[in-house]
């Protein structure tokens, strides 16, 4: 599995940017993919999953009203639309991927995803 993550950039507060991430080499088609993001000298933190199945999705706390996640039109790919930014959310982003999840509820937990990408930066500036 493969994982590359696009969109990444500088931006000023209160613009937008959509990130992308690609998946390739999948062998199944259950899936859950999530974006996380790690600032520096925080941990990473969960933004927002998405199952492939049924299409629900999970919002982490700083996401909910100004970010959303949703199946790209290329196969395999997630999209993140982040609007109304702030310097706070400068970080890394990043995509990750987890095969069967539970009950197809995707989460925001780290440990339940095996496959990672590189990472895009995104930084707000004020």
């Amino acid at each position: 599995v493969q994982l590359v993550e696009s969109g990444g950039g500088l931006v000023q507060a209160g613009g937008s940017l959509t990130l992308s991430c690609a998946g390739s080499g999948l062998v199944f088609d259950d899936y859950a993919i999530a974006w996380f993001r790690q600032a520096p000298g925080q941990e990473r933190e969960g933004v927002a999953a998405i199952s492939r199945k049924n299409n629900k999705k999970k919002y982490g706390y700083s996401a909910k009203g100004r970010f959303t996640i949703s199946s790209g039109h290329a196969e395999n790919t997630v999209l993140l639309r982040m609007t109304s930014l702030t310097p706070e959310d400068t970080a890394v982003y990043y995509c990750a991927l987890e095969y069967f999840p539970g009950a197809n509820n995707p989460t925001l937990r780290e440990a339940d995803y095996d496959h990672w990408g590189q990472g895009t930066q995104v930084t707000v500036s004020s």
